[in-house]
């Protein structure tokens, strides 16, 4: 993994599943990259932990799902920050494998609520401290579930390409303000997030990627800090693949 000392320095970043996986992995990156984070995670616990690992500035324990708590959550934390340059929306749950029309209707709902509300939620309650700076990075984390499609996971696949066209939406809305809005479409990384399914349809998902093997956190988050930099400076409203050759547009 290579490092770009001071790349974040002054920089602050909100990072939503921040206690484990691809948050986690993205918030440790920011840091030792010399920026400051506040990770926002549902589970209380997991969060502290995770905070002294990485070196978190602030914490704050949200359910994204909960458009008031999301608020709440950011003005308390542009308090915390001193301000907020970058939105890293990585929380996210699978949700039941079924077929669309066995599908349970309160999994449909999880799924939408923390995926795709829970991401618009973010992102509405972030962009005017942005905008408030003239200045910002957001970086939704979508799936190439979302661009593809994949059996047996509709309420997954159906957010995640939500996701992906809210952010387009998005960005067009932002672009010439300073603020860049892009989407992360990655294949099946090794994450926590597995643990949500059975083993057949994470196989499943495997035997998608020409490379043959799952992706790793590092790599994912190796271009969500690209993202989140200046260096990103002239795409916006667009998606950014980590997907071992799987996506084809």
């Amino acid at each position: 993994m290579t490092l770009y000392a001071d790349r974040f320095a002054g920089r602050t970043a909100i990072i939503t599943g921040g206690a484990s996986g691809l948050g986690r992995a993205v918030a440790r990156r920011f840091v030792a990259e010399g920026g400051k984070v506040a990770l926002w995670d549902v589970n209380a616990d997991a969060i502290a932990e995770a905070a002294a690992e990485v070196g978190a500035t602030h914490t704050a324990s949200v359910d994204v799902s909960d458009a008031a708590s999301v608020a709440r959550a950011a003005d308390e934390t542009a308090k915390a920050l001193g301000r907020v340059d970058v939105l890293v929306c990585s929380a996210g749950i699978t949700g039941a494998t079924a077929p669309v029309h066995e599908y349970p209707l309160d999994s449909w709902a999880s799924v939408i609520g923390i995926n795709l509300n829970g991401l618009f939620y973010c992102c509405r309650a972030v962009v005017p401290h942005m905008l408030a700076n003239g200045y910002g990075r957001i970086v939704n984390v979508a799936s190439v579930a979302g661009k593809e499609g994949n059996p047996n996971a509709s309420a997954y696949s159906a957010s995640k390409a939500g996701v992906i066209g809210l952010t387009k939406s998005l960005g067009k809305e932002l672009a010439g303000k300073g603020i860049i809005a892009n989407a992360l479409t990655p294949a099946t990384f090794e994450s926590p997030i597995l643990d949500q399914l059975p083993p057949s349809q994470v196989d499943y998902m495997r035997s998608k990627i020409p490379m043959g093997r799952l992706g790793e956190a590092e790599e994912s988050a190796a271009m969500i800090l690209f993202m989140a930099s200046e260096e990103c400076s002239f795409t916006t409203a667009s998606t950014f693949d980590t997907s071992g050759g799987r996506t084809t547009y």
